[in-house]
């Protein structure tokens, strides 16, 4: 087959699939595994260049609206009639349906992946199953204006089973514009910065504690950089993330937790 990704995670959840290799090109933000810099480059994810991707005459094109403004993407490769898949992971369990249904749609067998990707998130969860405190969480995902997970997404649900708690679980909403005023008043434990797009060394940390009032809160002490391509992408390396985070809220539980061995050989 001759697949086209048009967005980072699609390409991730083709390379734990062991269909990498079937990539013909990718959008400009694919970076992850590292060979998949090699491969045509067809624009940003929400601008992506439909002549080349049309030309390239694909089997198949991964699209995921869990990128707000991936549906003028869609509707084109519905209008030129260009085989696609369109994704929506929100949650883990979404990203396991999604390794099911591509690999089918790819022709390889998706079942002993998804079996090693669910039995990790079971461990991730029983290891705090009973734990006694759970810090809140305030994960900033923009800071001007300030954007965050709601309720309804992956780092609501990771925070919860590494034994924590989004601060803003209350809003039923994946992506919430709040102020920094509200993020105060709600006085968390821990600032998680993972701000889209941006990659780690420009994150900006002194911007957040230049703010109102951040000396007294309680996370003054508890401002950390966490990598964008961790958090904010819905595939399976979300799974690396969450190992990483629950050793930084409850290294008692975690500290002697390892990758499993299907994240192990992608990193290599």
């Amino acid at each position: 087959m001759r697949i086209i990704s048009i967005c980072p995670s699609n390409t991730e959840l083709l390379a734990f699939l062991r269909a990498d290799h079937l990539l013909i090109a990718v959008d400009d933000y694919s970076d992850w595994p590292k060979h998949v810099n090699d491969l045509p480059r067809l624009g940003p994810d929400l601008s992506i260049r439909m002549d080349e991707l049309e030309a390239l005459k694909p089997d198949l094109v991964l699209a995921s609206l869990s990128v707000p403004g991936m549906e003028r993407n869609v509707d084109e490769l519905i209008r030129r009639k260009i085989p696609h898949l369109v994704l929506n992971p929100q949650s883990f369990d979404d990203i396991g349906q999604d390794l099911l249904t591509v690999g089918k749609a790819c022709g390889v067998d998706p079942e002993p992946i998804h079996a090693d990707y669910m039995a990790i998130i079971e461990e991730l969860k029983s290891r705090s199953a009973n734990v006694q405190f759970r810090p809140s969480l305030y994960w900033e995902w923009w800071p001007k204006p300030v954007f965050t997970p709601g309720r309804i997404n992956w780092l609501s649900e990771m925070s919860d089973m590494t034994g924590g708690r989004n601060v803003f679980d209350d809003v039923d909403s994946a992506n919430i514009q709040t102020d920094w005023d509200d993020v105060r008043k709600r006085d968390p434990d821990f600032i998680l910065l993972a701000w889209v797009g941006i990659m780690t060394s420009k994150v900006k940390p002194a911007l957040v504690r230049k703010r109102s009032g951040y000396d007294n809160m309680k996370a003054a002490e508890q401002l950390h950089i966490m990598e964008e391509e961790l958090y904010c992408r819905p595939s399976p390396r979300l799974i690396e993330g969450a190992v990483k985070l629950g050793k930084l809220i409850h290294p008692e539980l975690y500290s002697d937790m390892e990758l499993p061995d299907f994240i192990r050989e992608k990193q290599m």
